[in-house]
Order: structure tokens, then C-alpha cells, then sequence
């Protein structure tokens, strides 16, 4: 049994804004059904003090210095099922409508990692691995290396870093090395945490870590190269010897259409059609549109770039004047939430929208919807293609990161083992030629059940991934 501590800025259940939060929340449930004592360390935000101040226990209160600033941080414990979860409310850094998006969540999350770093003597516990997740939680490795050097308390803690999204980096100004975190200037003039001319909390990990992870064997691949990395591949390259990308899974308690309390009929495979006609009148029902004798196409997600969302809207207009209804769950930008509404506006009974994210919407949508868009610019690894396929819709997706190691594209002769479609050039023409792709699978049922039917098999749990992560564990904890 190994103690493993993870520290990340949000964590399913709890908070959460993306992907991020459903990673860790899995991961450390898996490992601790595996058998390792698990804790995890997050912040305690405003939006979660109703439901969890009850049922938490605090345990103490002690400060953290930054430079000339004292600040307290108040640890609460609860117990989740299979790991202890470790809440650290401050409420000057996260009494706050939102998690992100402040002009100082440089400081906030430096002073979560100094809290974060200190709980661990706070309670005289030593974890054998400390993973960090992100640019939020990456400077910690580097505090446990370069902290006060009377400290030996963090020696022999090996550290792992996952990088979900290379596009934050955790950028601030070289003079908040020593102001936040009380590092030495010197660690920015030997390039250790320098990026672009500031601190990278990102870098730092990268540099700092025993090992960096990302988040699928393909996005690990593409973070090696010039064009996929966000710049990082410079760094990444050096440390390509520990450096691995493990493949993350679903939650497949919560997202089990077998057992799935918030959709219409639980299905199976053994009832796949008549489950997913039900859930499909009740999704369009939902969003109050109508059947026209297409598919309907779904998406879950936020609306930026990153995700594709530009191509999205010229590109479905084809499918929409063919029959095909389309269904609209997230929020993000807001150019693209105002292009959703004006596409509703022009489709009024087919297209339907939701802006905002809601928990029982997103279960309706993956029951009841045909094919499930994905189409996105880049994708460290993607979990709604895996949730699509584990209900029956079949993702339709650009294969770049993870989104390329979990769906096989049929190309025509390959109905025994495609589980989705896909295209590889990032476009409006590509992304609409693959739509047209689903209209025909779609009008020929047969070929369209065979894919459901694979996707529906495939093993997305945690369980293998889990036991990755303690190979890796047993690796560097190997090491002297």
C-alpha cells in the first residue's frame, strides 16, 4: 500500500469547470479501490461550503507566509469513499463566485500551494508520491526541492506532474518568484522557471517533477513536437525519459446507462434501440424541438476554440436543412454562445440550446442523441467521446490527442470494430464531409447499430488506467 497525496485546483463532486476535476476525482477513487491510502487537497470554494461545512470536520488552522503576507489557512476533512479529502478555505482567495478568471490567480493559487505543501507537516504526513495536477498545483515540486534548506521534512517525497492543458501555463511576473513563493532569483536566471521572459508554474513542474505525465499516448506525442506542444516542447524533450502519456478513463458507475437514474430508460446492450428511441424523444422533448426524421446530433461542452466550435456552426447547417436536429449543452465564449443563438433563431424547431452546464441535461444528451460532436483544434485526451460511446452515440471527432486513441473512425469496410467518426484536417469543409459521413451511417440502421453496438463494448474504466499510475508509482518510489 502506497500513500498518495493529489493536489489540484478542483476535483469532481466537488468543483468543477472541466475535464480536470473528473480526472482526479476517478483517478484518486480508483487507486483507493486498488488498495493505496489516498488523500486529496483542494481549495474550499464559496460553492461548496453549503453542502460540504456539514458534513466536513475541521481540523485546524495555521498560516502561510508570502513575502510580507500572512494569510490563515483552515483545513476541513471529509471522508469521501475511497479517499480523504483535504479542504483548505481561505476566504480572501476563494470567496468567490468562480474558480477562475481572476487578475490574481497567480497569488491565489501560489498561496494553495504553499497550503498545500505546509498541510503535509501540518499533519505530520508523509506521502510516498505527491501528484500535482496543472499549473494551479505545479509549483509544488519545486518547493519541496527549493524550499528553506533546513527543511528536510519533503526529502524523499517523489513528486508527479499531469499536464491536462499545455495552454495554461501558469504565466506571472519574475518578481512574484520571491513575493509569492520565496524563491530565489536565481532560479529564473537559469532558465529552471522561466517562460517567454516570465515564471511558468507549468515549466517549473515540468523541470521539477520525478515524472510528467499527460493525459493519452497520443497527446504525449504531440507535446514532443514543435507544432503540437504550446511551446513547451523544448522542456518536455528534455525530460522525455520520464515523461508518459497514460490513456484517463470514465466514471463508470456515474455514466452507466444500465443504471442511470436521470435518463428516461435505462438501457442495455441488449435493448440499445428501444432504450435510445425513448431517451431521444425525451432529449428533444427536453429542449423543447421537434423530429424531422434525422439524427440528432449532440455536443457537451465548453464553447471556445480549443473545442472546435467555430467549424461547428457553418459546418452542421448542411444536416440541419436535411432533417437533422442539433442540441446544444455548455457555455464559454461569448461570440460563440451569441453564434449558437443566432443558429437557433434560424432553426427554431431543430436546434435547441442550453447555455450553462446542467448535470441531468448532460445525461440526456449522451442517451438520447446520435451522433456526439467533438471536433476540436486539440484534445489532451477528451472524456465526452468516451461517456458517447459508452450510451451509443457515436462520436464524431477530429483525431488529434486522446480523441485519436479512443475512437476508431469507420472508413467504409471497417463495421466489425469503428466505434465513431473522424477526420484529421482542422476545418468547416472536413468536419462537414464527416457530417454528410453520418447521415448515411444514420439512414442505414443496420451499419448504424453494428457501430452503437461496438462503442457500447468498449472497456473506458478507470481500473487499467489506475494500475498505470501504480506502476509508475512503484517506479520512481524504486529509485533512490
Amino acid at each position: 500500500m502506497k500513500k498518495i497525496a493529489m493536489v489540484a485546483s478542483e476535483v469532481a463532486h466537488y468543483c468543477k469547470t472541466g475535464g480536470l476535476a473528473d480526472v482526479v476525482y476517478a483517478l484518486s477513487d480508483a487507486l483507493g479501490k486498488l488498495g493505496d491510502e489516498v488523500m486529496v487537497v483542494l481549495p474550499f470554494y464559496a460553492s461548496m461550503k453549503e453542502k460540504y461545512i456539514p458534513l466536513s470536520t475541521k481540523i485546524g488552522v495555521y498560516d502561510v507566509y508570502m513575502s510580507w503576507r500572512k494569510e490563515e489557512a483552515h483545513v476541513f476533512l471529509y471522508q469521501d469513499k475511497h479517499f480523504k479529502a483535504y479542504l483548505i478555505a481561505n476566504d480572501y482567495y476563494f470567496q468567490r463566485d468562480n474558480l477562475y478568471g481572476y487578475n490574481d490567480d497567480g497569488e491565489r493559487f501560489a498561496f494553495f500551494s504553499l497550503a498545500a505543501k505546509q498541510l503535509f507537516r501540518f499533519l505530520n504526513y508523509k506521502p510516498d508520491v505527491v501528484h500535482v495536477h496543472d499549473w494551479q498545483a505545479a509549483m509544488i515540486p519545486c518547493l519541496f526541492k527549493e524550499g528553506p534548506r533546513f527543511d528536510d521534512f519533503y526529502d524523499g517525497i517523489k513528486t508527479v506532474l499531469t499536464i491536462h492543458n499545455p495552454a495554461f501555463k501558469g504565466m506571472i511576473d519574475r518578481f512574484f518568484l520571491n513575493d509569492f513563493y520565496g524563491l530565489r532569483d536565481e532560479l529564473f536566471d537559469t532558465g529552471k522557471v522561466r517562460f517567454e521572459g516570465m515564471v511558468s508554474t507549468l515549466k517549473s513542474g515540468i523541470v521539477y517533477s520525478d515524472v510528467v505525465t499527460t493525459v493519452s499516448p497520443n497527446h504525449a506525442a504531440e507535446l514532443l513536437t514543435p507544432m503540437g506542444s504550446q511551446g513547451l516542447s523544448g522542456v518536455l524533450n528534455l525530460r522525455r525519459d520520464d515523461f508518459v502519456g497514460i490513456l484517463n478513463g470514465i466514471d463508470v458507475e456515474e455514466w452507466n446507462p444500465a443504471k442511470d437514474k436521470k435518463i428516461a430508460k435505462k438501457y442495455s446492450t441488449k435493448n440499445i434501440e428501444e432504450g435510445r428511441h425513448l431517451n431521444q424523444a425525451d432529449l428533444i422533448k427536453s429542449f423543447n424541438i421537434g423530429y424531422y426524421g434525422g439524427p440528432v446530433f449532440g455536443l457537451v461542452s465548453r464553447l471556445t476554440y480549443q473545442k472546435g466550435i467555430d467549424i461547428v456552426l457553418p459546418a452542421i447547417r448542411s444536416a440541419l436543412s436535411r432533417g437533422a436536429s442539433f442540441v446544444v449543452l455548455g457555455s464559454g465564449e461569448h461570440h460563440l454562445e451569441q453564434g449558437f443563438e443566432n443558429l437557433r433563431r434560424e432553426y427554431p424547431s431543430t436546434v435547441g440550446i442550453y447555455i450553462g452546464y446542467n448535470d441531468d441535461l448532460a445525461h440526456k444528451v449522451y442517451a438520447g442523441s446520435d451522433f456526439f460532436l467533438m471536433p476540436s483544434l486539440f484534445e489532451p485526451c477528451g472524456i465526452g467521446q468516451m461517456i458517447a460511446q459508452r450510451y451509443g452515440s457515436l462520436p464524431l471527432v477530429r483525431y488529434t490527442g486522446g480523441l485519436r486513441d479512443t475512437v476508431c473512425g469507420y472508413d467504409g469496410h471497417n463495421a466489425d470494430a469503428a466505434t465513431g467518426l473522424g477526420f484529421y484536417d482542422y476545418g468547416v469543409d472536413a468536419l462537414k464531409g464527416t457530417i454528410d459521413q453520418a447521415l448515411d451511417v444514420y439512414h442505414d440502421q443496420k451499419l448504424y447499430y453494428a457501430l452503437a453496438l461496438n462503442a457500447m463494448k468498449l472497456d473506458h474504466s478507470w481500473k487499467k488506467s489506475a494500475a498505470t499510475y501504480q506502476k509508475l508509482y512503484e517506479k520512481i518510489l524504486s529509485r533512490p
